[in-house]
C-alpha cells in the first residue's frame, strides 16, 4: 500500500481513536480563535456602525483605512504584535510574549477590520432604507446602533463567521507571537507546518482533515444564515 495511503488511514484512526495531543491542539485552536473572533466582534460591530450613522472630517480617509486593513498580511500584524509585547516593547513588563495571549490579541488585529468594514456596508445600507422612519420616531443616533444592529443580526452573524474562518485559518501572525510551542501555543495550522516538515504526515493529515472539516462547518453556517434572512426578507 502507498506510505500515502497508510499516512491517511492512520489520520483518520487519530480523528476517530480522539488522539489527546491532536485534541489538545484542536482545543487549543478554537480557544484562540473564538476568544479572538468575541473580542473583535464586541470591538468591530459598534464601530462599523458608528462609522455607518456618524458624518465627520476625515471619515473618508478612515473607512479607506479600515478597507485597506481587511487585507492586513498576517506576518505584518505578527511582527506588531511581537513588537509590542517583546521585552523592548511598551508591554513587554507584561510577559505576554509566547502565550495563547499574544495569539488572540493578534488575531484580533487581522479580523477586527474586516468585521467593522462590513458591518459599515450593512449599517449604512439598512439605515438608508429606515432614516426617514426612525427620524420620525425620534431615535438618535446613539439608539440606531442597538437597534440597527439587531435587524442586521442574520447578515451580521454571517461577517462574524467569516471573521471565524479568517481566525482559524491563520498560520503567520500566531507562529510569530505564540512560538509554536509544544502543549502551550500549537495550534492546527502551525502544527500542520512543523509536523510536515518533520515528516509527521499523519498528524498532519489528521489535524489538516479536522481545519478543513472546520471551515467547511463555518461555511455552511454562514450559508444557512444567509438562506435564513432572505426567507424573512422574502
Amino acid at each position: 500500500m502507498p506510505a500515502d495511503a497508510n499516512a491517511f488511514q492512520t489520520a483518520l484512526a487519530l480523528i476517530l481513536g480522539m488522539d489527546p495531543v491532536l485534541l489538545g491542539i484542536v482545543a487549543l485552536s478554537l480557544q484562540v480563535s473564538l476568544s479572538a473572533v468575541l473580542i473583535a466582534a464586541l470591538l468591530a460591530l459598534p464601530l462599523g456602525a458608528a462609522l455607518a450613522l456618524w458624518r465627520f472630517p476625515g471619515r473618508g480617509a478612515v473607512i479607506v483605512a479600515l478597507n485597506a486593513l481587511m487585507g492586513l498580511p498576517p506576518v505584518v500584524a505578527g511582527l506588531t504584535v511581537y513588537l509590542l509585547l517583546s521585552r523592548a516593547g511598551p508591554l513587554g513588563q507584561f510577559g505576554l510574549l509566547f502565550t495563547p495571549t499574544a495569539m488572540v490579541i493578534a488575531q484580533v488585529i487581522l479580523i477586527l477590520p474586516i468585521i467593522a468594514a462590513l458591518t459599515r456596508q450593512q449599517i449604512e445600507e439598512l439605515h438608508s432604507e429606515y432614516r426617514e422612519q426612525l427620524r420620525s420616531l425620534g431615535v438618535s443616533r446613539p439608539r440606531m446602533i442597538p437597534t440597527l444592529l439587531w435587524d442586521a443580526r442574520f447578515s451580521l452573524l454571517t461577517v462574524v463567521l467569516a471573521g471565524f474562518g479568517r481566525a482559524s485559518a491563520e498560520v503567520g501572525a500566531v507562529m510569530i507571537v505564540g512560538g509554536n510551542i509544544d502543549g502551550v501555543t500549537r495550534v492546527m495550522t502551525t502544527a500542520i507546518v512543523l509536523e510536515t516538515s518533520k515528516g509527521n504526515l499523519p498528524l498532519a493529515l489528521g489535524l489538516g482533515l479536522v481545519l478543513l472539516g472546520l471551515v467547511l462547518l463555518v461555511n455552511a453556517a454562514a450559508h444557512l444564515v444567509g438562506e435564513t434572512a432572505r426567507r424573512r426578507l422574502g
